[in-house]
């Protein structure tokens, strides 16, 4: 099938398109499309024939690679010959009344013109008491509209580090791609809790608080992630004083700590609230982070390299921890209900303990989904894993490829699936006791099973048997609430041909 590569879209779409794009451009000189930070902003705002002009790379070359690699070129086609890179003209400061981003883009275009670094330092220092990281990005994007090439751009990272050194909001975050992510966290953050009608808790200063009163509650996610996050500390600090690699395999983890985020915070953040920073951004961290460490385990050459990677990747995962306790945590803090909470402390049950911490209990919550209760409203029947209509109901539970029969805590037949019936199950025998419906020899080894199940000596009986020429299971399962109270027993009734069919097969 060919691949349409529409010129007039930008970077960031193509790649998403065509992952293997990346590796292409890479080739050409685009070296930092691989930089996620960049893609994901200049990458958004950035085509292709923009980016050759900027980079001065001539549009000959990608073209002919495009073309090579089985692209079909659509959309407005540019010239072909290498562009020259725009000159900049010097830009005095601008009025103190001017917008702050106007501001910065001046600092940014006096440091690209090679004024002085301590001379512009001086000027910001008087004009500004803080800044935010996000406006750095936001400045130098506008320069790259404007015209100003890439590369110029790219030479201002380390000169304008040096420039808001010790004066952005964010300082504790050294890394500054990640400063910038962290502070676009928190303006859309920032956004959406203005948005809300709860004005007191979702002050943004009072955020933080927030979060601080859940974490002292016993068993609460916030508790947990937390005491997750601490431990994961005490284990890099540890291992930056040892060097034991005994440790790495305690360290990754975090991956447990990650997909607990990933599947119970951030799709809540993004669907419910509207809040898509942490899905777009920290996801990502969480998985380069985590294949990283995987891949460095695999590895068997450890020397200089591998260990420069090691302590590279340690230190993101020690930076999002501070990300998640500053930023991800109170902002969750703010937005999720009390039932929501409820939710995710009973989904992250299905996880496997991490990092030393061991899942506790949460008395509020247990109370709360105890007193779930299922009820039939408006055609539907409601259940704390969802709601069915009658309808869905009856089809999901006769498209089971398995026999089903409920017997009461009275013995009584309840209820049969309309599903396969290697054993006849007539509807007549509804409402009567299940003995009637086993023969004499059969009979005592049925009470038996449910007696055992009523007394709790057991839980399950598995019996195997052929039937037909056919491979069956008959699983008898004892039913029973939350607290324990047996409520009755189900049998299972399932063909296992398929199984032993295909085990030979593999065999084979």
């Amino acid at each position: 099938m060919t691949k349409k590569l529409d010129l007039n879209k930008t970077v960031f779409e193509l790649t998403q398109e065509y992952p293997e794009l990346v590796d292409i451009m890479a080739e050409l000189g685009f070296t930092e499309i691989k930089k996620k930070p960049m893609l994901y902003s200049v990458g958004k705002i950035m085509t292709i024939p923009k980016g050759a002009k900027m980079k001065n790379i001539s549009m000959m070359d990608v073209v002919t690679a495009l073309i090579s690699n089985g692209f079909e070129l659509i959309g407005e086609m540019p010239e072909m010959a290498s562009i020259p890179k725009p000159q900049m003209n010097e830009t005095e400061i601008s009025d103190p009344s001017t917008d702050r981003k106007e501001q910065l883009k001046t600092y940014l275009k006096r440091l690209g013109d090679g004024e002085i670094l301590e001379d512009v330092r001086a000027d910001f220092v008087r004009e500004f008491g803080e800044v935010e990281a996000s406006e750095i990005m936001q400045a130098e994007q506008e320069l790259m509209k404007e015209g100003t090439p890439l590369s110029e751009v790219q030479r201002l990272c380390d000169i304008h580090s040096a420039l808001f050194h010790g004066m952005t909001t964010e300082e504790k975050i050294a890394n500054a791609e990640n400063e910038v992510e962290a502070s676009l966290l928190r303006q859309n953050a920032q956004k959406e809790l203005n948005k809300s009608n709860h004005s007191t808790e979702n002050n943004y200063g009072n955020k933080n608080a927030k979060a601080a009163e859940l974490e002292e509650i016993t068993g609460h996610p916030i508790y947990t992630f937390t005491k997750e996050n601490n431990a994961l500390a005490k284990l890099l600090i540890n291992f930056k004083e040892e060097r034991d690699e005994s440790l790495i395999p305690k360290i990754r983890e975090l991956s447990i700590h990650y997909a607990k985020k990933g599947d119970l915070l951030y799709p809540l953040l993004k669907v419910k609230y509207g809040i898509s920073g942490p899905s777009e951004v920290m996801w990502t961290v969480d998985d380069e982070i985590r294949n990283e460490l995987g891949s460095l385990v695999r590895e068997n050459n450890r020397g200089e390299e591998w260990n420069k990677r090691l302590d590279a990747v340690l230190t993101r995962a020690e930076e999002m921890i501070y990300k998640e306790q500053n930023i991800l945590f109170p902002i969750c803090a703010v937005n999720f209900t009390e039932e929501e909470w409820h939710a995710i402390y009973r989904d992250a049950k299905d996880y496997e303990d991490c990092l030393g911490v061991a899942s506790e209990t949460w008395e509020a919550a247990e109370s709360a989904l105890g007193n779930d209760v299922s009820s039939i409203k408006d055609g539907e029947v409601s259940m704390p894993g969802g709601h069915l209509t009658i309808e869905q109901l009856i089809a999901l539970l006769d498209t089971i490829p398995v026999e089903i029969t409920f017997v009461d805590n009275d013995n009584i037949n309840r209820y049969f699936n309309d599903g396969p019936k290697v054993f006849k199950r007539p509807i007549m025998a509804l409402n009567r006791d299940v003995f009637s419906c086993h023969p004499p020899k059969i009979e005592p080894m049925v009470r038996q099973i449910l007696d055992d199940f009523r007394n709790g000596i057991r839980d399950f009986v598995d019996v195997w048997m052929e039937k037909g020429g056919r491979t069956m299971l008959v699983k008898y399962m004892a039913v029973r609430d939350k607290s324990g109270k047996y409520l009755g027993t189900l049998e299972l009734v399932q063909d296992m041909e398929f199984a032993k069919e295909h085990f030979l097969v593999k065999e084979a």
